[in-house]
């Protein structure tokens, strides 16, 4: 068992990615607490969990709060006594080009896909200067390196998580905690279920991004959970401050 003792804080984790890597994590014996606001999908997630014979609770947290951020990391210090792997996962697409982006909705996006990795980092570092070391993960996008029409919140915010990781990556390698981003290809999420549902266009946008991806597939939550896993193991103890490109070569392909 790859996490064997650890314990692992994950947003975003009702669902997609987060679930993956919930589940992938109580499997290689990790002891998971996961935050989120969608309740119902989140026991679900604690479920699957469980049937795998890990030890997991659910804390629901909103990212954009501070109070709710630092009492899902309190949860689990609370119960276990440690942090050792923070995975910043939680997140939202927005549209819109920059002259069409409110000031809410910038706000908003800001707020909650780059402020809620700010929240996480802030909340876990202090357990893990104290315990001498932990892996923090952040889900950025293929959308930090590679610009997609009508983003342009989403792709600041993005942008962003990749540079405040390489930051947090020099700023607490003294203190042994490394710090890394993921950056997702067109994952089948439900964070996008327009690409998926084939009553909307018969699975015609799901072929067209199969087709652009090298691989030939959209991605999985399972695919980002397997990098995650390396990440939050000791497998990458001297790996810090990168951003890794998991999107079955989208990012590679040329017009």
């Amino acid at each position: 068992m790859r996490l064997k003792d650890k314990v692992a804080v994950i947003t975003g984790a009702a669902t997609g990615i987060g679930r993956a890597s919930a589940v992938l994590f109580a499997r290689e014996g990790a002891r998971v607490v996961i935050g989120d606001v969608n309740d119902a999908d989140a026991e679900e997630t604690v479920h699957q969990a469980r049937e795998a014979g890990a030890a997991i609770q659910y804390v629901r947290c909103d990212v954009r709060g501070t109070a709710d951020v630092n009492a899902l990391v309190q949860a689990a210090v609370d119960q276990y006594g440690r942090v050792d792997v923070l995975f910043n996962n939680a997140g939202k697409n927005f549209f819109g080009k920059v002259h069409e982006t409110s000031d809410a909705d910038w706000e908003d996006c800001l707020s909650l896909n780059l402020g809620g990795i700010f929240r996480g980092m802030r909340a876990a570092l202090p357990h893990m200067i104290r315990q001498g070391g932990g892996s923090i993960i952040n889900t950025a996008s293929i959308q930090a390196i590679v610009a997609f029409p009508n983003f342009a919140a989403y792709e600041a915010a993005k942008g962003g998580i990749v540079a405040l990781t390489r930051q947090a990556a020099l700023d607490y390698g003294p203190n042994k905690i490394r710090v890394n981003a993921i950056c997702p290809g067109v994952v089948r999420t439900p964070m996008n279920p327009e690409l998926w549902d084939p009553s909307r266009d018969g699975g015609a946008l799901l072929q067209r991004w199969s087709e652009q991806t090298p691989i030939g597939r959209v991605g999985e939550g399972e695919d980002i959970a397997q990098t995650a896993l390396f990440l939050a193991s000791d497998d990458s103890a001297w790996t810090t401050g990168q951003y890794f490109l998991v999107d079955g070569g989208l990012s590679i392909k040329g017009p």
